[in-house]
């Protein structure tokens, strides 16, 4: 098993590289306000092959409200007697040190995994390389549908056999990013991918940053919330409802949980 050296740059393609593609669900949409990860999922790649799996249920020590449970079928039961994140922390960094780190959709997984390791005094291997499926598909899919991580997986003939559990949803992770990979004109060395993958991600922020605020000036600045109108229903819009992060339209209610 090969293991990423920065003193020694592998000089392979990045799709031979080791990857750890991780994924988490969590009890809502806020690691800031005390949201925890309730499963945790790595899996790794080498040489276009899946390696390895690993994942785990969590405790999170907060109650779980039924809409996380309506969405990944997890259930305060589940949970009883599961390892809380600290018992699993050691051999999670373990897991993804020395490889590039991929998650769809990186900003949510990765704030998540940046707060847990804080409350316990640890942080994510340093110096780590991200790689994001979500903003290459955005860029490399622009006009063919919602992005969510099962449409693109179908457009791309990859199999997601259970949405919104972690280990599944990482491992359709890995092979959407491995499939973009053969099927879209990306750099085949690493650091050069990841400078493209940079400016297309400032240029999709700019832009869903500009449909926002006509979107919040179109409804007269009222806040974006699931009330059951169609205006919040997943389906044609830009391109999620109202809200363009699939993971984020989903936990919408639970902003106002109470």
């Amino acid at each position: 098993m090969a293991i990423l050296d920065a003193s020694t740059p592998d000089p392979r393609p990045w799709y031979h590289l080791p990857l750890a593609v991780l994924d988490t669900e969590t009890t809502g949409l806020s690691p800031e306000t005390g949201d925890c990860v309730i499963e945790v999922a790595v899996i790794h790649f080498e040489n276009g092959e899946v390696t390895d799996r690993w994942s785990t249920l969590l405790d999170p020590g907060i109650a779980l409200h039924p809409d996380v449970t309506r969405l990944t079928g997890i259930t305060p039961d589940d949970l009883v007697n599961q390892p809380r994140f600290a018992d699993v922390a050691d051999e999670l960094l373990q897991r993804l040190r020395g490889r590039v780190l991929v998650a769809y959709n990186v900003p949510f997984d990765r704030s998540f995994l940046i707060h847990e390791f804080a409350r316990i005094g640890k942080t994510l291997p340093e110096g780590a390389k991200w790689l994001d499926p979500l903003v290459i598909a955005r860029q490399t899919q622009k006009g063919q549908g919602n992005m969510k991580l099962g449409t693109v997986a179908k457009r791309l003939s990859v199999q997601l056999d259970e949405a919104h559990r972690a280990q599944a949803d990482a491992e359709c992770a890995g092979k959407v990013l491995l499939a973009l990979g053969k099927t879209a004109s990306l750099p085949e060395e690493l650091d050069a991918l990841l400078d493209i993958q940079e400016r297309w991600e400032a240029a999709q922020e700019a832009e869903r940053s500009g449909w926002r605020s006509r979107q919040q000036q179109g409804r007269g600045n009222r806040p974006l919330v699931d009330d059951g109108s169609p205006r919040n229903a997943l389906g044609a819009a830009y391109p999620h409802g109202d809200e363009l992060d699939p993971v984020r339209y989903m936990f919408l209610r639970l902003a106002g949980r109470g």
